[in-house]
């Protein structure tokens, strides 16, 4: 798929999208571009690696509530209630946000930042929209005895464990896959679209998964669904597209173009690679996508804005837009139950 950016009645600028739908069988239902060569899913994996701890007995063992959960699949925008409920987490397993070692950064969220400033209180670990995340993988290392310092190494017995779950849910040998380090430190994977649209599609029906990993998995889920806003922000796309989505839908955004999306009522996963890594092509680009897969109707008028942003100049005035050149080419549409 080609999403183009307008300006005026000319496309200024072209975005490739690669993406692909599959069953939690692995089988294509569409298919778009290159799906077969590993990219990093970046963040997208967020809700799997959270679903990792919850396997171990964290959220019984620390008494963690579903906003605790969601904050731990979370890119937030670090508004209060995230930074509230990633401390609350470390408060519970009794660490610190010193132990955090994501590294600090201004809010995501433009009025959180510039409350920050004018407190003149500093960025900390908390506010970083990984931090969730790192508090979840803490609360593991408590669970299973494993070194709190090192809990970023891919050595430690919390990353081995992380990168199987993961990988039980793609069908790859965590092994060989190929690794790197994503932005807050962890070891990040790459793999294919295919294999990404297949986990997601597993995360929504739990099929073919270990009944322990189901079971986390669906609390990963359901707190995601209920708490979106936890999820990723105030007015951002995934808490927009989940509550719009009323309980059918769990997404998940990646850095450098990724997206991802559960779709139960579909019995599909759903995964996109904007391949220069914009990320506002990835909105129109999963919009097109959810409607091709026959996602909740709703969601065309909910959504619209996202489906195709305006392009405004400094004067706040439409200029232009970024919309889909064309719809998603759909595969074995007709094989889909």
């Amino acid at each position: 798929m080609i999403v183009n950016v307008t300006r005026g009645n000319r496309v200024e600028s072209v975005h490739q999208v690669a993406a692909c739908a599959a069953d939690a069988a692995g089988t294509p239902l569409l298919v778009d571009g290159d799906i077969e060569t590993p990219v990093f899913l970046r963040s997208s994996a967020k809700p799997f690696i959270a679903a990792a701890a919850l396997a171990t007995g964290v959220r019984d063992a620390f008494g963690l509530d579903e906003r605790e959960v969601a904050v731990m699949c979370a890119s937030h925008t670090g508004e209060r209630f995230h930074v509230d409920a990633v401390a609350s987490i470390l408060r519970k397993i009794g660490m610190h946000e010193s132990d955090l070692q994501c590294g600090a950064h201004l809010p995501y969220n433009e009025a959180s930042a510039q409350a920050l400033l004018r407190r003149g209180e500093p960025a900390s670990a908390l506010h970083n929209n990984c931090s969730g995340k790192h508090a979840g993988i803490l609360a593991m290392c408590k669970m299973i005895g494993a070194d709190t310092s090192t809990y970023m190494d891919v050595d430690n017995p919390v990353q081995v464990q992380i990168l199987a779950f993961c990988a039980r849910l793609s069908d790859d040998d965590p092994a060989t896959w190929p690794l790197g380090v994503d932005g807050c430190g962890i070891p990040v994977y790459a793999t294919g679209l295919r294999k990404a649209a297949m986990a997601f599609a597993r995360f929504a029906t739990l099929d073919g998964v270990r009944d322990e990993d189901a079971a986390a998995l669906l609390a990963a889920r359901d707190a995601m669904i209920a708490y979106p806003e936890y999820v990723s922000g105030t007015g951002e796309f995934d808490a927009e597209l989940m509550r719009a989505g009323a309980g059918e839908i769990a997404c998940k955004v990646g850095a450098e173009g990724v997206h991802a999306v559960a779709l139960p009522p579909q019995r599909a996963g759903f995964a996109l690679k904007v391949l220069d890594g914009a990320g506002r092509a990835r909105p129109p680009a999963t919009m097109a996508g959810l409607r091709a897969l026959g996602a909740r109707a709703a969601l065309a008028t909910e959504l619209s804005g996202w489906a195709q942003p305006v392009v405004y100049n400094r004067a706040g005035r439409p200029v232009g837009s970024v919309r889909p050149a064309s719809d998603f080419a759909v595969e074995q549409a007709s094989t889909r139950n």
